[in-house]
């Protein structure tokens, strides 16, 4: 597993994230572990959670997939060798929590409250990475395109955010801060507090980000690259749906859209169909997985030091995780970039 650092710091970390929010849904605690176990064994040691997981989440199951990994750390009985990341969550996300109330939005007293509650479940004294599950204000993510109006009320102010976020760094419950499913306006704003009020500096942002989805390519990769913000990529098989096991209008069992249609239209729409093919038919051109390419393409990225994956079972992982030592050629490269401009962006 190659290695690369999360941005301006020492922090080393492998280029390949195991993402945890199946654990609780579609995989049980002992599936989690074999997860974790084999990820660390083929030189995976960075891990994202967050206080909101599983997903789909559910009030009843809210703090699961932190307690899941919070056992297995107790059992393996080492933690410094690891990058743990997980997220707080803001109003936009209140109703799916069940441990505390997050209507209050992220105050300071709510983050206080978040980071105990995770650190708890986790069975550690402190994460490497805490992030902001998504902006406090009303704005786009989780899909939404584009902002049309601006709501009279933006919730908690960045800075009390940041200014929380730097207390905990001090008091060491927290190496390092970023954030997630966030705009070029709200990078830029945590980025101005932090030059102008002393405050931490995001390292990270987590947003949607794959083959299928290149909106971050527009305004935000070159944000990340300037600020030396580092992406960390999730959904990047879109749910699995780039595997090509939903063609056709298939229905694996087991699957999460064959179970669930929380996610189906940002994730799997119709118009998602030929793209899909089309990516299927070039892998297999260059004698290729499909899943395979699309992870080696987002790790080509320049603005994307690890790449998150998730998985719900043995197979998918090892087969993820054997994608790291893949570079994609010139030649497929050119190829998905002609397919790219044919076919946009087909979710969101």
């Amino acid at each position: 597993m190659r290695r690369t650092t999360l941005p301006g710091t020492d922090v080393n970390i492998s280029t390949l994230c195991l993402g945890t929010m199946n654990f609780g849904q579609q995989c049980t605690e002992a599936d989690g572990h074999e997860q974790l176990d084999f990820a660390v064994a083929n030189g995976i040691n960075f891990f994202d959670t967050a206080e909101m997981y599983p997903v789909p989440p559910e009030k009843e199951k809210q703090g699961q997939t932190e307690t899941y990994i919070g056992n297995w750390l107790k059992k393996r009985g080492k933690r410094d060798d690891l990058v743990i990341a997980t997220k707080v969550s803001s109003r936009n996300q209140a109703t799916t929590m069940g441990t505390r109330d997050a209507t209050k939005g992220l105050t300071r007293e709510s983050i206080f409250e978040a980071i105990e509650g995770s650190l708890g479940r986790l069975q550690t004294e402190y994460v490497d990475l805490y992030q902001v599950h998504t902006p406090e204000r009303h704005t786009n993510f989780f899909g939404r395109r584009g902002v049309e109006s601006l709501d009279s009320d933006d919730g908690v102010p960045i800075e009390e955010t940041l200014s929380a976020l730097g207390e905990l760094v001090k008091a060491g419950k927290v190496r390092y801060v970023g954030v997630s499913n966030e705009t070029p306006w709200g990078v830029m704003e945590y980025l101005r507090l932090s030059r102008e009020e002393g405050l931490p500096r995001i390292v990270t942002i987590q947003n949607q980000y794959g083959i299928l989805s290149r909106g971050f390519e527009v305004g935000l990769s070159e944000m990340c690259m300037r600020e030396n913000v580092g992406l960390l990529p999730y959904s990047i098989l879109n749910r699995g749906v780039i595997s090509g096991k939903y063609l056709g209008g298939a229905q694996p069992p087991g699957a999460r859209f064959t179970r669930w249609e929380r996610d189906r239209e940002r994730y799997n729409p119709s118009r998602v169909q030929e793209p899909v093919r089309r990516y299927i038919e070039l892998a297999q051109k260059f004698g290729m997985d499909p899943t395979q390419m699309a992870i080696a393409f987002v790790s080509s990225r320049p603005f994307a030091p690890s790449t998150i994956i998730a998985v719900t079972n043995m197979e998918q992982l090892k087969s993820n995780i054997a994608a790291d030592d893949i570079q994609l050629s010139a030649e497929i490269l050119a190829e998905i970039h002609k397919l790219y401009t044919e076919m946009p962006d087909p979710t969101c």
